[in-house]
């Protein structure tokens, strides 16, 4: 066994030496179309910067027609390599898509000529139409140049319903979800939000306490509205009365009066017969009518300029005013209902002719007998059940005022058994106004669910009904003012200057403006 003879060949030091490497150049070719499509505000910005892009904006702005069609085809082809890249890798190389790809079902086709994916389809054999219409270009309806079409196509049409865009959009794209991508586009659009948007209701409230005064004496919270005119004969000449409506929001008692004007003088002139008949209200609920304010003005600076004395006993007895929201008058449809019901029942009687004005007091009267007579809830048809309880229950100790009173021995007109007997009545009111009517009020009737709330900043619309749609002034809500329960219900917009307060149901929110809008919409300075 010898041993291995040493290796005599001398290994070189590398560490002193420098080792190789590669220099070289990468240059890439720049894309014509724009890399940040979200900065173009329409479609024609974007084809013509992307011709620019590609032809140079050294030639005096002068381009070809064919400039402007190949810079499309560019802008689409990029969208469908975005959007689609399988597909369109595939299809360039005629293999087929996958199965389970969102353009199975349309049998995509790889345009040679246009370099577009185009939809196969099963219209093939028709010959009367265009290749376009037969084989639409496919997008992508979250593509930034699919958004930027809908939009031109929109204001093309001076913003038509979705059906219309779309149809118009199919005759040369195929969009996918074609219908659902116009109406988000629609949706966000201000010009087609102006004109068919509608409000955002929030959900109908709680009954206020006004509404829910139980065992208080009838008018203790009462609603006050005026309706007419109507022309009576005062000797040869004609002039205009007014009625006047006085509603316990309670119990639905009605008291009715006649006014000789529309001021505030006959306003107080009526409160203080309704308040000599029916008694004192704690609290009275009007719309913002000049005589309605104008009476409570005069009624402060009287109470102001008594004895002092003479206010310290009378400070809690003073009626509390309370206006509704000007342009709202469903925050009084208590009132409002039985208005209309006298409007109905005087067109019955009267027939649009003018009687003395003896004759329309006294049937102003006799309405308000015919409405304290209703029933008040669900009227039963089984004869074993009670009869069902009316306002005149509480006011007459009657149902109807055509019913006879009870009588009375004459001994006992001012003994226990009378006092006795309308402590009853007023009992059985009650009982049965909480056992069948109460109930009734749980429901809403509309405005179940909440709609989107106003916030401070929105851009709104606001509805006018004396005025066309298109004159609706444009707004931005400086305030909101949120109700009981925390809901958003009245706001203040400012319109050219000048701040108006305004329920939520008549103001119809709109897309916020873009900072580069030149033209600002109706209303907005």
């Amino acid at each position: 066994m010898w041993p291995l003879t040493p290796s005599t060949e001398s290994v070189p030091d590398l560490s002193e030496m420098k080792r190789a490497s590669f220099v070289g150049a990468v240059t890439v070719i720049p894309s014509p179309v724009p890399s940040d499509l979200s900065q173009f505000r329409t479609w024609s910005e974007l084809v013509q910067a992307t011709v620019e892009s590609c032809n140079g904006a050294a030639n005096n702005n002068v381009f070809e027609a064919s400039m402007y069609t190949q810079a499309e085809k560019l802008l689409l082809a990029q969208s469908q390599l975005d959007s689609f890249p399988e597909e369109f890798r595939a299809l360039k190389a005629g293999k087929l898509i996958p199965t389970d790809s969102r353009l199975s079902s349309l049998a995509p086709e790889y345009d040679e000529n246009t370099g577009l994916i185009r939809v196969g389809g099963r219209l093939r054999r028709v010959e009367s139409l265009p290749s376009d219409i037969i084989h639409p270009i496919v997008l992508d309806p979250h593509h930034q140049v699919t958004k930027l079409l809908i939009q031109d196509i929109d204001q093309q049409l001076h913003h038509p319903g979705a059906e219309r865009v779309l149809a118009e959009l199919r005759r040369r794209y195929w969009v996918l979800r074609g219908r659902e991508a116009v109406r988000k586009h629609q949706y966000s659009c201000q010009d087609c939000q102006f004109w068919r948007a509608k409000p955002q209701n929030p959900q109908m409230a709680d009954l206020p306490p006004c509404r829910l005064r139980l065992f208080k004496p009838p008018f203790y919270s009462t609603g006050v509205d005026c309706f007419g005119p109507f022309q009576v004969k005062i000797g040869r000449r004609q002039e205009k009365r007014w009625g006047i409506l006085y509603k316990c929001l309670t119990t639905r008692c009605l008291h009715l009066d006649l006014l000789e004007h529309l001021d505030t003088d006959a306003f107080l002139l009526s409160l203080r017969r309704f308040i000599a008949r029916r008694g004192k209200p704690f609290e009275i609920l009007c719309d913002n009518g000049t005589n309605f304010t104008g009476g409570d003005h005069e009624l402060k600076d009287a109470f102001r300029q008594m004895a002092p004395e003479l206010q310290e006993q009378l400070a809690k007895q003073q009626i509390q005013f309370c206006y509704n929201p000007p342009s709202a008058p469903h925050f009084g449809g208590t009132w409002e209902r039985e208005v209309r019901s006298i409007k109905t029942a005087l067109r019955v009687i009267l027939r649009e002719q003018s009687v003395p004005e003896s004759v329309l007091q006294t049937l102003l009267v006799e309405v308000e007998g015919i409405l304290n007579s209703k029933p008040l809830g669900y009227v039963s048809s089984d004869i074993a059940d009670l009869d069902p309880v009316t306002p005149n229950l509480l006011l007459m100790g009657r149902h109807d005022a055509s019913l006879p009173q009870v009588l009375y021995d004459s001994d006992e007109l001012l003994g226990k058994r009378r006092w006795r007997h309308s402590q009853v009545l007023a009992d059985q009111f009650w009982t049965a106004f909480i056992r069948c009517y109460l109930p009734e009020l749980q429901g809403r009737q509309k405005w179940r669910s909440d709609g989107k709330e106003i916030a401070v900043g929105q851009v709104v619309l606001v509805i006018d009904n004396q005025l066309p749609r298109a004159l609706w002034p444009v707004g931005i809500v400086t305030e909101t003012c949120p109700g009981a329960d925390g809901r958003i219900r009245t706001a203040k917009v400012q319109v050219k200057g000048k701040i108006y307060m305004r329920p939520v149901v008549k103001l119809i929110p709109l897309p916020p403006m873009r900072d580069n809008d030149t033209d600002p919409p109706n209303g907005l300075s």
